[in-house]
């Protein structure tokens, strides 16, 4: 796959892996309990499982799709995010994503697209200030149907009045890759969170990255 400037005329960031860190301090605490003789790599597994707790969307749709249970369990996904609670985990940011995003900031609109509550996606964009540098956020409440549908990719390129195809989503998961394409736009992946590069890839992503900040180097050019 590979990655149309030219068309890039508005950004959709995921929050959690994409914008606030994951928990991969968790990770690691939990990893000294997997014995080593049962797991070839406890840090892998601890990950694994912590995504499972935190992300159940993104399993659930790896899993969906070695199953052939692909739409029933995009609607498991939407009712899941949208009626699970959600930790209340103190907030991380990844390291230069406000520099990242006040680089960014004038060039592009910009909108918050989250499969979490408003208020702990407010929460986050508050405790950073943040949330000055978006025109629009979109919740897990905001439209129909959260991640992996595409509605709220179409909910915030209406109201950034930008054409969904114009559209840049950047996400950590297959749940946010999966939302974009669905909606016509270009999709990001970047390895910050809990996203695997495999995965990310066999989604259908039009560009991966390391983390977030690399979206700087890859949009050097000037929107038209």
């Amino acid at each position: 796959m590979s990655l149309d400037i030219s068309r890039v005329k508005a950004l959709c960031f995921d929050v959690d892996g994409t914008l606030s860190d994951t928990d991969d301090l968790y990770a690691q605490m939990i990893a000294r309990y997997f014995p080593r003789l049962l797991f070839s790599d406890p840090d892998y597994a601890a990950r694994r499982l912590i995504m499972w707790i935190e992300a159940p969307g993104n399993a659930l749709l790896g899993l969906a799709d070695t199953l052939g249970i692909d739409d029933e369990m995009v609607a498991l996904i939407n009712w899941l995010s949208r009626y699970r609670r959600h930790s209340r985990r103190s907030f991380l940011m990844i390291r230069g994503v406000d520099e990242l995003l006040k680089q960014l900031h004038g060039r592009y609109p910009m909108a918050v697209v989250s499969a979490r509550d408003e208020r702990g996606t407010m929460a986050f964009l508050e405790r950073f200030d943040l949330a000055k540098y978006f025109d629009v956020v979109v919740t897990g409440l905001s439209a129909a149907h959260t991640k992996p549908y595409p509605d709220p990719v179409l909910l915030a390129a209406k109201k950034m009045n930008v054409a969904p195809e114009n559209c840049l989503m950047i996400g950590d998961t297959t749940v946010d890759i999966r939302a974009g394409k669905s909606a016509g736009a270009q999709t990001v992946g970047v390895l910050c969170g809990f996203g695997e590069q495999r995965e990310l890839e066999r989604m259908g992503a039009n560009i991966i990255l390391k983390d977030t900040t690399q979206l700087i180097n890859l949009l050097k050019k000037e929107p038209d």
